[in-house]
């Protein structure tokens, strides 16, 4: 495994989800494609949440202590628990971004970590630092995908138009 290259992700990261999610409108923020789908709102909160209570804790404790128990995480519980609807846009994402520069310089910081230290979790098994480590960056991607996904469907349902002219989704 390369770290230097998955830390490197993860700090351009940072840019693409700031490029992607600041100076929307207002009416996007909120949008949703179906009920049961998220929002910007609601994937903005996720990412701070995830940062701070997943990802960055898991390793730190998986690299640190393996053996003592993870801080217990619910992604989708939060989404109602937390009320991420009724959160300020705009401070969740300045708080993500400051949370993600938070993990890089943790990341950079790190002297010859354990990645094979592991948490042996009663349902999952062994979970590895390299595993919550590689699995951080995955997450990125997917909800990377997820921003543009729902960035398309927005500009479907508003301009009324057919997209099938720019290719197949």
């Amino acid at each position: 495994m390369n770290s230097n290259y998955i830390i490197s992700e993860l700090k351009k990261n940072k840019l693409v989800f700031n490029e992607l999610l600041e100076n929307l409108d207002d009416n996007l923020i909120t949008w949703k494609s179906t009920p049961d789908k998220w929002s910007l709102l609601e994937i903005v909160c996720h990412l701070v949440d995830e940062e701070i209570n997943d990802f960055r804790a898991r390793l730190k404790s998986t690299l640190e202590n393996p053996k003592q128990d993870l801080v217990p995480i619910d992604p989708t519980g939060w989404v109602k628990s937390k009320k991420y609807i009724e959160q300020n846009y705009n401070t969740k994402l300045v708080e993500f971004l400051n949370e993600r520069e938070k993990s890089i310089i943790y990341l950079e910081q790190l002297k010859e970590p354990k990645w094979d230290n592991f948490y042996q979790h009663a349902k999952f098994g062994k979970l590895s630092a390299k595993l919550f480590f590689t699995n951080w960056l995955a997450h990125d991607y997917l909800h990377i995908r997820q921003i543009i996904k729902l960035k398309y469907d927005y500009l479907s349902f508003t301009s009324k138009e057919n997209l099938n002219y720019a290719g197949n989704w």
